[in-house]
């Protein structure tokens, strides 16, 4: 069954949302101040409404209203009033609260292996040499079997690669210190600023995001991110990460009725912003791609010049609140915005951008076709939900109500590559210290020998020297020779030796012709 559309806003005419086409992904821009946060707010009620499970970072700590019912204000009823919707109803919607660094909300976990060298690299702001080497530290740890679940093990593996890089060498290529020096002060940066709690396990379940209550209505998960914001490098490679995520683990479905989950990316130029050649084809790929997977993506920014132009091609949903044209760059925007719009002869785009009433929006949906709608201005909706942040109180129990309470609270610290290398170099440190304590042991011994001590009062005889001819000995029974008989035996040596002097010389001056 074909679902109807949502209602976002009202001109001439009704607006609506085709949940059939919401995974076409979407964009919703403008200035500071024009209204953004509530017409997301407005576009999450109704997809909850409708079973579809929604993802938003709370950058500004405001949007947690959503789970609570609103109160009728002159503002409200005024707005209701020129849209004539008669009786408008207040209601929250079910919600689930996320942060990374575990404070308010469920803590978010992955692991290094899951995160890969492409976006730590981007999260450690490494250049091309840099990144290169931390690939290779991954395909080391690979190789040899280690996990690398945290930052810990992420730490001891750059360092056993570096202490080691000569044996690396021939089989995956040079690893600088430089460079492994780069990758270690980066790590111990994110650590000084609490991003080291990201990393570990139990790590995020996507199934636990895309949840739905009792009544059949889908759960908004809210991430806590104006702590997250303060390093937006940060901010932008976790819901980068998260996006690539759903692109790889979920199945293809193909068109379906109304998407599996709506992800909506606040801030969204933070994501493009120095984004290194292969990270900005990777986003692309996503973001052509992950439609197939039943997820739609809204980027949610000031300027639609934030985003680039391949991107920009892919969002058919459109809600384009005012933008300021105090500067050249702002007038860009202006002519990139409505030129960009499937034009109406009655609404002038570059005109009406710049005169929108907080609130007000250009507005453009695609339809049972496909096709962009002809743009209309138009007022958007008032929310059912609280505008503006909750108490800690409501927060607290809205935490401890979910059905994930109590699994990602607890960190788990299984054994990886921090331990099983540090296993290593204990027994080879022990290996060697008894390598020593033998060689020592052998020098401080006679010889070279360990012989036996000598018994109590006694001295031990010298001992030969290991190799050595020993003295020969005299036949048993013969005497000492006598002085004189040495003195004899001296001098018939002595006659004997010139005697064979004068016949050698004698010889050989025959042999040689020479004088008698």
């Amino acid at each position: 069954m074909t679902l109807e559309g949502m209602l976002i806003a009202r001109g001439e005419k009704d607006l609506l949302l085709l949940p059939r086409m919401a995974n076409r992904h979407g964009l919703v821009a403008g200035a500071t101040g024009t209204g953004k946060t509530v017409t997301l707010q407005v576009m999450a009620e109704r997809f909850s409404r409708i079973g579809v499970p929604v993802f938003v970072a709370d950058v500004k700590g405001d949007l947690a209203g959503v789970s609570q019912a609103g109160a009728s204000n002159p503002k409200i009823e005024e707005r209701v009033a020129r849209l004539e919707l008669g009786a408008h109803p207040f209601e929250g919607s079910p919600v689930a609260f996320w942060d990374i660094f575990g404070e308010r909300g469920h803590p978010v976990r992955t692991t290094v292996s899951d995160m890969g060298p492409l976006l730590l690299s981007r999260l450690l702001n490494l250049n091309d040499v840099q990144s290169g080497v931390l690939t290779l530290v991954f395909r080391i740890a690979d190789d040899a079997g280690l996990l690398l679940l945290d930052f810990k093990d992420l730490r001891a593996m750059a360092q056993y690669a570096g202490d080691h890089a000569g044996e690396f060498e021939t089989e995956y290529g040079r690893i600088s210190p430089a460079s492994i020096g780069t990758i270690q002060r980066g790590l111990m940066t994110l650590e000084d600023q609490g991003a080291d709690r990201f990393f570990g396990e139990p790590g995020l379940d996507l199934g636990d995001l895309m949840q739905t209550d009792g009544a059949g209505r889908g759960v908004v998960n809210i991430l806590a991110a104006d702590k997250l914001m303060l390093t937006p490098r940060a901010y932008s490679t976790f819901l980068l990460w998260l996006m690539a995520e759903l692109f790889e683990r979920l199945p293809e479905v193909g068109d379906q009725d109304k998407p599996r989950l709506v992800f909506f990316f606040d801030e969204a130029h933070l994501l493009f912003a120095d984004a290194p050649k292969a990270l900005m084809e990777k986003i692309e790929q996503v973001v052509r791609l992950i439609r197939s997977k039943g997820v739609g993506v809204y980027f949610v920014t000031q300027n639609p010049i934030d985003i680039p132009d391949v991107v920009l091609g892919q969002l058919g949903n459109r809600v384009q609140h005012a933008l300021r044209a105090f500067t050249p760059r702002d007038q860009k925007a202006v002519r990139s915005a409505a030129e960009t719009f499937r034009q109406n002869p009655k609404v002038d785009v570059a005109t009406e951008i710049t005169a929108l009433g907080t609130g007000e929006a250009l507005v453009s949906f695609l339809d049972e076709k496909g096709y962009p709608g002809v743009v209309e201005r138009a007022w958007v909706l008032p929310p059912m939900s609280r505008i503006g942040p909750i108490t800690p109180a409501e927060r607290q129990a809205i935490v401890q109500s979910s059905v994930v309470y109590g699994h990602y609270e607890k960190a788990v610290d299984r054994e990886s590559a921090y331990e099983m290398l540090r296993a290593k170099a204990e027994r080879e440190a022990a290996a060697e210290a008894q390598a020593r304590a033998e060689e020592r042991a052998r020098r401080e011994t006679p010889y070279g020998y360990p012989y036996p001590p000598p018994p109590p009062g006694r001295t031990r005889a010298p001992q030969p020297y290991p190799g050595y001819p020993p003295a020969p000995r005299r036949a048993p029974g013969r005497s000492r020779d006598t002085l004189m008989e040495a003195m004899a035996k001296s001098a018939a040596r002595s006659v004997g030796t010139n005697l064979g002097r004068q016949i050698f010389r004698g010889v050989l001056g025959s042999i040689l012709g020479g004088k008698r």
